[in-house]
Parts: structure tokens; sequence; C-alpha cells
């Protein structure tokens, strides 16, 4: 069992989640003008090229990087992320990022969840209540009076359940394989997946554009790596709650730069969700304590 760090594993969390709102702002602006599934192929051909650069300069090689203890886990999580963040950015496009984030919140929480019967990690009767309270969250948010609760809300839902799984699935492979091993399979095996998906719906890229997908290609290499860090270090329960600051800075972007608006009962139900998961760290501290 590899030593823990919950320290670096919160601050790794914190700069991922930047990482990835920012990577969501230009995903939202690309698919606005592109087909999704060509915007990922396009930017996991740069992943997979950054990833094989990295491997080659590593000891061993390419063949030390693919040498793996659950060669088909980390397959099956590298192809489950691809087709999230095909669904996330199909969400961006039908609901905002303010609101796709509002519901795609719920994500730690099945996290916390799911840790103990995937991955063994212990959760108490506070914690699920806490789990509890967090999708009382959800619910206000998905209201069926007006709320976000249209058939377009699945859409965020269904990428924060796939997301929580590929969380999980990270730190499972974590226990054996080294996140440079994980970092090559996420960019390999999901390029694969992602030109099999994409290469249908190819169409010229204007020149600003190219630079702007150059621009997401690099924090999509980024925010990967960093994620794979956080659960090589750190409990999945104890550093989920931190992942909401992705909600923060999304929505920021969302206002700023896309001139959205938070409604009542999105900012009711998120802060329930907030509360939630961060009375999970607490848990998960004193427990530790």
């Amino acid at each position: 069992m590899k030593e823990q760090n919950l320290g670096l594993g919160i601050w790794l969390m914190v700069v991922t989640t930047f990482i990835f709102a920012m990577q969501d702002g230009l995903s939202r602006h690309l698919a606005g003008e592109y087909n999704t599934m060509m915007v990922v192929m396009i930017r996991y051909w740069f992943f997979a090229a950054f990833v094989m650069a990295i491997a080659k300069r590593q000891a061993g090689g390419l063949r030390s990087a693919a040498q793996s203890g659950v060669p088909w886990v980390q397959a099956f999580r590298a192809a489950l992320l691809v087709v999230e963040i095909n669904v996330m950015v199909v969400g961006f496009v039908f609901l905002g990022l303010v609101e796709s984030h509002a519901v795609f919140a719920c994500y730690p929480l099945l996290v916390a969840a799911l840790s103990g019967p995937v991955l063994g990690e212990k959760v108490g009767w506070r914690r699920w209540a806490a789990i509890g309270v967090g999708f009382v969250g959800v619910i206000i948010i998905l209201q069926p009076s007006g709320g976000v609760f249209s058939p377009y809300a699945a859409i965020p839902l269904l990428a924060a359940l796939m997301f929580a799984l590929y969380g999980l699935l990270t730190r499972y492979v974590a226990r054996t394989d080294t996140a440079a091993t994980s970092f090559f399979y996420t960019g390999t095996v999901g390029m694969v997946v992602a030109t099999a998906i994409g290469a249908w719906y190819w169409v010229p890229m204007s020149t600003p554009d190219w630079g702007w997908m150059a621009l997401l290609c690099m924090t999509g290499a980024a925010g990967h790596y960093t994620l794979i860090r956080v659960y090589e270090v750190a409990e999945a329960s104890a550093v989920q709650p931190f992942a909401y600051l992705q909600l923060v800075f999304a929505s920021i972007l969302g206002i700023v730069v896309f001139g959205e608006t938070i409604r009542a009962n999105v900012a009711i139900g998120v802060a329930l969700i907030i509360a939630a998961g961060l009375f999970t760290l607490w848990r998960a501290r004193k427990a530790a304590a």
C-alpha cells in the first residue's frame, strides 16, 4: 500500500479543478462551432502524442509504461473517460457551464458513496447521511417546476456517474501501477476510442480555432496527469470534496465569458451539495486522526 499524503492530494485536486474548468470553457466554445466528437478526437491525438513522448524519455520507455498489473481495467477506465468527456461537452452545449456543473457537482458524493464497495474504504453512517443531504441538493437543482429538470439534465447526471467510476478505477489501479502507466493508458487507449467515435464527424477547422484547440489539448494533458497523481497520494473519499471547486471556477467562467446566470434553486442546491462534501472531508480527517 502506497504512503498517503492528504495535504498534497488536496492541493493537487485544487490545481486539477482549475485546469478542468478552463478546459470546459474551451470545450464549450469549440463544441459550439464543431461536432463534439471531432473536438474530443483531436484533443486525444495531441494528448496521446504527449503521453508517448513522456514515456519514451523515462526509464524503460514505452514498454515499461505499458506494463500494468491490471491492463484491462486500465483500458476500460481510459475508454470510459472518453465517453464521459463526450457526454459532458454535449451538456455544456445544451445547458451551459453553470447548470451542467451544478448537476455534475454530485459526482464527488458518488465517489464517496462507492469508495466502500469498489475500493474497500470505510464510509460511516455520518458520511452516508451527508451524501443523502447532498443528493437532496441535487433534487433542488433539478426541481421539475422550471428548474434545470429536462431531458438535457440527464446528460451531466450520466457524466457524473461515469466520472465517479473513472475516479474510483484510477484509485484502484494506483494500488499496483504507477501514475506514468495510468497516464500512458489514459492517452493511448483513449486516443483509439476517441478516433473510432470522432472520425465520422470530421470537418475543416479555422486557423484561430486550431489555436484554441492547441490550448485545449495542453489543459487536457495537464489535468489528467494531476488527477492521476491525486488518487495516487490520497484516499478518494478524503480529497473529493475539493473537486467542488471546479463548479466555482466554471461558474465564474460561464458568467464572465458566456453571459450565463445562476438561478436561486441552483445556488441553494449547490450550497447543500458543497456543505455535504465538506462534511465528508471533516469526517475523513477525524477518522484518520
